[in-house]
């Protein structure tokens, strides 16, 4: 049945204009009556989404003052991780289980994902950085960035920033900002800066158990582009998965940039890191929140 469109609803006979108009203001009445009912059709639902790019900036306003006042820095890298997972995999991963995380907390908004975290040195190239695509930056910058970030939320009034770092090598640096923020703020009321550690640490610690449970080997999970990291982003995002070189990437070994054996990953398995890494993301941070 074909769709009518607007122009072919029809319009109540006692909002119709009056006769004897001449045509023109007829036709001007009757476009007006229509936009007038037709207006609640067609706005736009209030904004759901967790992401705060995706709101305006008086959307954001009124979450905060309506007691959306956590704000998750979610921090990923762009680094390799051997032949099978793209060179985002930590920035599509931080970006969406933040974003599940807010959800759950429900008074929270994800800022946006930051991309650009040390690495290592970059000449002569160390680390990821000897494979194409890895960007780095020095770590004092990193650590700026990360501080420029937080007191930018804080004038905003956001009272609880949390850093959220999907990446093991900057964790320190993440703990070191946070450190340093609060001391600065103690003793004034506002704002206060939570490193999640936890987050990270999850899927070093309880993730790699339940797959040891499961039957896999320590050797299989890996610490880097094993089967561990593989089956987290195919929970998150397998399309950024390259299932056809898990064999080249059961191969390559470390000198390929690969610390494991991907081939036995799934996204059932991954699903069991996402749910620790969520699960323990919202007890910290209602924790640390209900403390203050």
């Amino acid at each position: 049945m074909p769709t009518r469109s607007a122009a072919m609803l029809p319009v109540p006979t006692r909002l119709l204009p009056r006769r004897g108009l001449p045509f023109g203001r007829a036709m001007l009445a009757c476009l007006v009556v229509l936009a007038v009912a037709s207006r609640g059709a067609l706005a736009a639902p209030p904004p759901t989404s967790p992401y705060l790019e995706e709101l305006t900036w008086t959307e954001l306003r009124d979450r905060v003052h309506a007691g959306a006042t956590t704000v998750l820095v979610p921090i990923g890298g762009t680094e390799q991780s051997g032949p099978q997972l793209a060179l985002g995999k930590h920035n599509q991963r931080a970006k969406v289980i933040a974003g599940r995380i807010a959800q759950r907390l429900g008074n929270a908004v994800v800022a946006p994902t930051l991309a650009y975290v040390p690495e290592g040195a970059i000449t002569p190239p160390a680390a990821h950085m000897r494979f194409t695509g890895t960007i780095s930056i020095p770590e004092p910058v990193f650590e700026a960035v990360l501080e420029a970030t937080a007191r930018s939320f804080r004038q905003h009034g956001f009272r609880d920033v949390v850093l959220l770092g999907d990446h093991g090598g900057y964790q320190k640096s993440l703990e070191r900002v946070a450190a340093k923020l609060n001391r600065e703020w103690a003793g004034q009321p506002g704002c206060r800066v939570l490193a999640l550690v936890d987050y990270y640490r999850v899927t070093q610690t309880d993730f790699v158990e339940a797959l040891k449970a499961k039957g896999l080997r320590s050797d299989e999970i890996g610490s880097h582009a094993g089967l561990a990291d593989t089956a987290l982003m195919l929970a998150i995002d397998p399309t950024m998965v390259r299932t056809d070189a898990f064999e080249q990437a059961a191969t390559a070994g470390p000198r390929d940039g690969v610390h494991g054996d991907p081939r036995r990953a799934t996204a059932e398995l991954g699903r069991l890191g996402v749910e620790r890494q969520i699960d323990r993301s919202v007890q910290v941070i209602r924790d640390a929140t209900r403390a203050r």
